[in-house]
């Protein structure tokens, strides 16, 4: 569910993202929840004594970065007002399609990904039972699931994105700070 609101917020920040990006972005979401679990899986097959030590930061970890992605929308989104249109240079332009499209960075996107899906190592905790076959059949599942919420969150953020303009931003840097709180009080209480 982060990485369906995560997926959201994307699309708020980025009405006109193309089919390839939300793919991409999808895709993204459901490589680390494939991922994670799996190395949960591993790291307690392996080490699990360690590895348990570690997971007392997990919540730590998503907190800041998602505290850092929301934050860094939330300014960039108040900063960015005196952009100028690349189609026909004038400041803040909301009505030519070639305005700037695309804020969501590779590396931005990776970090969400992470951010979204490390408290999914748990869930490999959960499986360590299972067999390889299993747990890679699990994390499939999970990524496939995830893939297709996401998808969904992209098409209502995209929605949602065109009727909030310039305000989209703001709010979707609000929800990723709610959604790093939210990880992290449940991470520590549950």
């Amino acid at each position: 569910m982060d990485a369906f609101s995560v997926s959201i917020v994307n699309a708020l920040s980025e009405p006109q993202m193309s089919q390839e990006k939300r793919c991409l972005v999808a895709g993204t979401y459901a490589f680390f929840q494939f991922t994670m679990p799996m190395i949960g899986w591993l790291c307690v097959r392996a080490i699990a004594e360690k590895f348990t030590a570690f997971q007392k930061f997990i919540p730590w970890i998503a907190l800041v970065l998602l505290l850092y992605i929301g934050g860094k929308m939330i300014i960039e989104s108040l900063l960015d007002k005196s952009e100028e249109c690349k189609a026909c240079k004038k400041k803040s332009c909301q009505n030519c399609a070639e305005r700037k499209t695309s804020s969501l960075a590779f590396g931005l996107l990776i970090l969400q990904g992470i951010a979204t899906s490390i408290d999914a190592l748990s869930v490999g905790f959960a499986t360590a039972r299972y067999d390889a076959l299993m747990a890679l059949v699990s994390s499939l599942i999970i990524a496939g699931v995830t893939f297709a919420i996401c998808m969904a969150g992209l098409l209502i953020g995209r929605a949602a994105g065109k009727r909030l303009s310039s305000r989209a931003q703001i709010l979707g840097g609000a929800i990723l700070i709610f959604i790093g709180l939210e990880i992290f009080v449940r991470g520590l209480f549950f």
